[in-house]
C-alpha cells in the first residue's frame, strides 16, 4: 500500500512460488523491488543469473560470495544494482570463530566493504554497528543498506544479533534501512509501516 515504496523479497517468498509475478506486480504500480537472493555460486552462474535479472525492474539485488563472484554479479548487471552481503546481522564474534575466521566483525565487513568496492559493487549490506567505519574507510562511495533494524517499541526477541533501531541506523551512515518482521508481524502491518515512516522522518529531520 501506500506506506511502503520499497519491497524487499527474499527466500521465503521465492520458495511460495509466483516470486516473479510479485516482482512484475510491485515494478507495474511504481514500487521499487530490492531482490534478496544472495547470489552465491560459480562465478558464470552468478553473472547468467544477474543479467537474467537485469531487465526485471528490481532496484537491487545481492550478492554473497569471493571477489570473482562480486565481478561476475557487476558485469552484466544493466540498471540493477548490486549490494555485496558482508557479514549476516545474526552473525556474532562467537559465530565467525566457528566459521574459522580469525578476526572480529568490524574487520571482516570492512574487508568485504573494500572488495565490494573493487570488484565493482554499487553497496554493501552491513549492521549499522559497523556502518561508521564503512564510511570512516570509504565515503560515500558504496551504498550502505541496513537490516536488522529492530524500533525500540517493537524489538522482537528473534534470531537478529547486531540490531539498531532506526534513529541509530541513519546517524551510523546507513542509506537504506531493511525493516521486516516488526512489519510483517505486527498485528497491523500497514500502521507499523506508516510508524516506520514517522521515526524515519523524524530521525532525518534532527539530523
Amino acid at each position: 500500500g501506500d506506506a511502503v515504496r520499497f519491497y524487499k523479497i527474499g527466500l521465503e517468498l521465492f520458495m511460495t512460488g509466483n516470486y516473479f509475478e510479485l516482482l512484475d506486480w510491485l515494478v507495474a504500480r511504481d514500487k521499487k523491488v530490492f531482490v534478496d537472493l544472495k547470489f552465491f555460486d560459480v562465478p558464470e552462474t552468478v553473472r547468467s543469473a544477474v543479467r537474467a535479472l537485469s531487465g526485471s525492474g528490481a532496484t537491487f539485488a545481492t550478492v554473497h560470495g569471493n571477489q570473482a563472484i562480486m565481478e561476475a554479479a557487476g558485469a552484466d548487471k544493466g540498471p540493477l544494482s548490486i549490494l555485496a552481503v558482508t557479514v549476516l546481522t545474526s552473525l556474532d564474534r562467537g559465530d565467525l570463530d566457528d566459521l574459522g575466521f580469525a578476526c572480529d566483525v568490524e574487520a571482516l565487513v570492512l574487508s568485504r566493504a573494500r572488495r565490494a568496492l573493487a570488484a565493482g559493487c554499487d553497496g554493501v549490506v552491513s549492521s549499522g554497528l559497523e556502518a561508521p567505519a564503512i564510511r570512516a574507510e570509504l565515503g560515500s562511495r558504496v551504498l550502505v543498506v541496513t537490516p536488522g533494524i529492530r524500533p525500540v517499541e517493537n524489538r522482537p526477541a528473534d534470531d537478529q544479533k547486531r540490531t539498531v533501531d532506526v534513529a541509530q541506523a541513519l546517524a551510523n551512515g546507513a542509506d537504506y534501512l531493511v525493516v521486516g518482521r516488526p512489519i510483517r508481524n505486527a498485528a497491523d502491518p500497514a500502521a507499523a509501516a506508516w510508524r516506520m515512516q514517522q521515526q524515519i522522518a523524524q530521525a532525518l529531520g534532527a539530523g
